[in-house]
């Protein structure tokens, strides 16, 4: 076992009425994860909740404060976007990232639709698609054909242009990943040439085992995989660990992972979600967990998942702790770019 690429993945959670604050601490995270020397660094992207609506926006910011961490969103729920925009967005970063971005997607229908109304649709949300088709438009648009017939232009104040989207971002139409959690997605994502996102939550579609269940959904992937490029897989687990923390933080992240334990034991709503225990516990406790993980000798990079609404001091404690502690143990070295 030898994780090849390590990164970390923030919340980007902020406090009520001080939104600046919390995504600036975000960014300084980004920061701190590349002084550190993490492959690369990962933004959730939520609506409707304190949290980072939307991943361009922060990843172009982050762009301008790192120099050669990776820079990626997991995931982007195209339900929300129009592809088309979205591409300009992610392209825009990506130039100013210097090609440093790595985009995560998934499909279907917005979450929360029953509050969005006359706020986000325009007319029947029954006639929209929100199928897989957006994820390949998005990466359509992303390697920018030029639009319209032979001799198509735009007129501009710098003269006639054939029309394409810009900025021409190369190569990341290649960089784009599915947050896959079934058996479909999984598959999808392998036949279309998209890379897979996988983490502590999967559908238990044939097994009540998360492990199991997650097993499956890489298999699906791997058999399925037809891109260009080897299959890629990141592997996402919630990992604190505890040698940096004093004794009242210790019983605060024990707490923490009792509280979401009852999740952890039996399947969860009518499409049966498996969640994966949190691995809170001492550097040797959290390496003795992960060498035991059936899912990490497929996984290509790993994805250190930080939890919600803890405190800046504590993210910090847990990025150091991990990449000292932990990730060497398992095979990490860091890259000459981080060095």
């Amino acid at each position: 076992m030898a994780i090849a690429s390590l990164g970390f993945l923030t919340p980007g959670n902020f406090r009520e009425g001080d939104p600046a604050t919390g995504l600036q601490r975000g960014l300084e995270l980004f920061e701190a994860g590349e002084r550190l020397g993490y492959d690369s660094a990962w933004v959730r992207q939520r609506h409707l909740e304190r949290g980072v609506s939307s991943a361009a926006t922060f990843l172009a910011a982050a762009s301008q404060r790192t120099r050669h961490i990776g820079l990626g969103t997991a995931v982007i729920q195209l339900g929300y976007e129009n592809p088309f925009r979205l591409a300009e967005d992610l392209a825009t970063a990506d130039a100013l990232a210097r090609g440093r971005l790595q985009i995560g997607v998934s499909v279907g229908p917005p979450a929360h639709a029953e509050f969005l109304g006359a706020h986000f649709f325009d007319g029947d949300p029954g006639a929209s698609d929100y199928g897989y088709d957006r994820a390949l438009r998005l990466r359509e648009n992303l390697r920018s054909p030029l639009l319209g017939g032979e001799g198509a232009v735009v007129n501009s104040p710098a003269g006639p242009q054939r029309p394409r989207l810009h900025p021409v971002a190369p190569g990341l139409a290649d960089r784009l990943w599915y947050g896959g959690g079934s058996l479909r997605s999984a598959g999808w994502a392998g036949r279309s040439g998209f890379h897979l996102l996988t983490g502590n939550i999967v559908q238990g579609e044939t097994t009540d085992r998360f492990f199991e269940a997650q097993r499956q959904i890489v298999g699906s992937f791997l058999g399925a995989w037809s891109g260009a490029q080897p299959p890629q897989i990141a592997l996402g687990r919630v990992i604190v660990p505890t040698d940096g923390a004093n004794a009242a933080t210790r019983r605060r992240y024990a707490d923490y992972a009792e509280s979401r334990k009852a999740r952890t034991l039996a399947p969860q709503g009518p499409k049966r979600t498996l969640f994966a225990s949190d691995l809170v516990g001492s550097a040797g406790a959290i390496l003795a967990l992960l060498r035991a993980d059936p899912i990490l000798p497929y996984a290509t990079a790993f994805r250190l998942e930080l939890p919600y609404d803890f405190e800046q001091s504590d993210y910090e404690q847990i990025l150091d702790d991990f990449l000292r502690l932990v990730a060497p143990e398992l095979g990490w070295r860091r890259s000459a770019a981080a060095a």
